[in-house]
């Protein structure tokens, strides 16, 4: 028996970062609004997260795509090593 593993749909996996954005500034504006300032952390930290984790995924997601795109061409990783030595 195979293992079965959970997948996301491509446009869902695709669109996560973007919704953690979203979520994260939403709720750092809502924090704004808030009169208390305990109401304004319990909403403002775990936006404050939410923005952190999408940036990170997205810069992440680069990265390893410009890293994938240099193993697919065999020069592409002494090109790079060469042009960071050369700097």
């Amino acid at each position: 028996m195979r293992p079965t593993t959970l997948r996301l749909a491509r446009p869902l996996y695709e669109g996560l970062p973007w919704i953690y954005l979203a979520i994260g500034l939403f709720a750092l504006i809502a924090s704004y609004g808030q009169t208390s300032p305990w109401r304004s952390f319990i909403v403002g930290f775990p936006g404050f997260i939410a923005l952190m984790a999408g940036i990170v995924i997205l810069l992440k997601r680069r990265d390893y795509r410009a890293m994938r795109s240099q193993y697919d061409r065999p020069d592409g990783l002494a090109e790079a090593t060469r042009e960071d030595t050369e700097k």
